[in-house]
């Protein structure tokens, strides 16, 4: 999608919404409810914006919903765009290009994924530390543009440390783990055979799912902060395999998010804590 495209959408906007966003957060699936932590100003379903069109999965409402968090402008995507919809990679970085010329410099993402580490539990959260993308496609294919970022971004951290030793701070005060991991991107829509399941384990994942790295990377292409967050909706064991259906997956997400919209509320409030010791007991053991 072309950056001219992306001002168009952007145009929209700010026909009636005229802030610089601190932030930008994408909601996954059975996360649409995190909406209500915004004192809203303004709000455009996607098929109203330029280029953009509607959501077809499952729990993706399709809305953007700009306004405050406390003293904090946010923008946030009560949807997104996944390839296995049919959609380009380019169409899946979509949101996080739109808030990268809204003027936004964090982007927030949050997904619903399923557990490989037998660590985690379902309910559990996850901040990503790293990625493994399996989807064999990426937003930045095609000649680049140098108004967004380099022909060949650094990929060595694509999620900010500031902001996830910030994340553990918050859920330490809170009183609720964030585990740290390794997100393994698929192409879906089926979720994964027992064999992938095994493959990706003996990868390094920790989490997998069907989103989220290419948002990350486009953002990461622009320069900008990422925070992402997995709640854990389902397991997925190569040894003792269970059904999950969508439904299983929104219901669990839903359920957690009152400990998403806690990292949300207090995430940017102060600067960024000292980093955590290496023995914090909220964090994963290996």
């Amino acid at each position: 999608m072309r950056r001219a495209q992306i001002l168009e959408t952007v145009a929209a906007i700010r026909t009636r919404w005229e802030a610089t966003p601190d932030m930008g957060v994408v909601l996954g699936s059975g996360l649409g409810t995190l909406a209500g932590e915004l004192v809203e100003e303004a709000r455009f379903d996607y098929a109203e914006l330029p280029h953009m069109g509607r959501t077809t999965a499952l729990g993706h409402r399709g809305r953007l919903i700009c306004g405050r968090l406390g003293s904090r402008a946010v923008a946030m995507f009560q949807g997104r765009f996944h390839l296995y919809e049919g959609r380009t990679p380019q169409q899946a970085a979509l949101p996080v290009r739109v808030l990268r010329e809204l003027g936004g410099s964090v982007a927030i993402l949050t997904n619903a994924a399923g557990g490989l580490n037998p660590q985690f539990q379902v309910g559990d959260l996850m901040a990503l530390d790293d990625h493994v993308n399996l989807m064999f496609a990426n937003p930045l294919l095609g000649p680049n543009d140098d108004a967004w970022g380099p022909r060949f971004p650094d990929m060595s951290e694509p999620y900010d440390r500031r902001l996830l030793d910030e994340a553990s701070a918050i859920a330490r005060r809170e009183g609720f783990p964030l585990h740290r991991g390794v997100y393994v991107g698929m192409l879906g829509p089926t979720y994964e055979t027992r064999a992938e399941y095994r493959m990706c384990r003996r990868l390094g994942g920790d989490a997998v799912g069907m989103s989220t790295v290419p948002e990350t990377l486009a953002a990461r292409h622009a320069g900008m902060r990422v925070l992402a967050l997995s709640v854990i909706t389902n397991l997925g064991s190569p040894d003792a395999p269970r059904q999950t259906s969508g439904h299983d997956v929104m219901a669990a997400a839903s359920a957690a998010a009152v400990r998403v919209a806690a990292i949300l509320r207090r995430l940017g409030d102060s600067s960024p804590p000292a980093r955590l010791p290496a023995d914090d007991p909220w964090e994963p053991k290996p």
